[in-house]
């Protein structure tokens, strides 16, 4: 079965009058969903006593929890000190999951920056390695390292390129952001066998029960000719012409290619309220 949650705190969370992201796994229980995942995007400043009450009640209310990495964490730079920074910002991820019970953390690829991207790939995936070294040093490596899709034309994280990230150790697993896909590929990605298509890739390369419970963001999202603009809610994507991808055919693609990915919603507010959408629009798919 699919599982279906959110990233970051939507705007109903606050407006139903909960205040702190420990209250999120019975928020979530409430709407009949199934994950969290934690914003570390501008730095991991969740204390370790909130974090391991936050996965108290994640068990309680059978709650799945991953944690994104912060944002600025850049895999192509050949500068030593950001580098070594970098790797850092992935082990207080990694340690901060551990403490709340998570078991993925989510690490964008970042940009090429003014490097060939051959070149910029090849520093991702020797950051990546030295990261994932370092974390098995320190007994972290229960936690997953997930390299997400993009969605700027001009950034690292094609499906490729990610999975050429994956390849570097067994402990990665792909992040497939649908939005972000749909974006730099300029909405070509329509249909249900466009997306079986796409997901096949990294069947095919990284193996089926590698790829099975693969890591997922979704949302419907604004493109321009240089990818991705920005996310919107389900509600605003009617009204817009640049907007994807359609849920009901990713859906499709993931179940008849027999995969059960954990996915985040990532609207622009409404994460909880799109999530239930889609969680139950699989449950309608599942009975036809």
């Amino acid at each position: 079965m699919l599982k279906f949650g959110v990233g970051g705190n939507p705007d109903d969370f606050y407006n139903s009058g909960y205040k702190k992201s420990e209250d999120m796994p019975k928020y979530l229980s409430d709407f009949k969903l199934d994950s969290y995942e934690y914003e570390c995007s501008r730095g991991v400043r969740i204390k370790e006593e909130k974090a391991k009450i936050l996965g108290i009640e994640a068990k309680k209310y059978d709650i799945l929890l991953s944690v994104h990495a912060p944002y600025y964490i850049s895999l192509s730079t050949t500068d030593k000190e950001k580098q070594d920074k970098s790797i850092q910002y992935i082990i207080d991820t990694m340690r901060i999951a551990k403490v709340m019970g998570a078991k993925r953390i989510v690490v964008h690829a970042g940009s090429s920056l003014n490097l060939q991207r051959e070149e910029a790939l090849k520093n991702n995936c020797k950051l990546l390695k030295r990261a994932i070294n370092e974390a098995r040093k320190l007994n972290l490596d229960d936690v997953r390292i997930c390299p997400e899709t993009m969605g700027k034309v001009n950034q690292l994280g094609n499906s490729e390129e990610i999975i050429q990230m994956c390849k570097v150790d067994d402990n990665f697993i792909p992040t497939i952001d649908f939005g972000h896909l749909y974006c730099r590929n300029l909405g070509k990605l329509k249909t249900k066998e466009d997306w079986k298509k796409e997901l096949k890739l990294y069947i095919d390369k990284l193996g089926f029960d590698r790829v099975k419970c693969f890591h997922s963001h979704f949302s419907k999202m604004i493109y321009t000719k240089m990818g991705e603009k920005c996310h919107i809610t389900f509600e605003k994507a009617k009204e817009e012409i640049l907007s994807g991808p359609n849920e009901i055919e990713v859906l499709k693609a993931i179940i008849e290619l027999g995969l059960e990915p954990n996915i985040i919603l990532e609207s622009a507010g409404t994460q909880s309220i799109d999530a239930k959408i889609m969680k139950d629009k699989y449950l309608e798919l599942l009975q036809i």
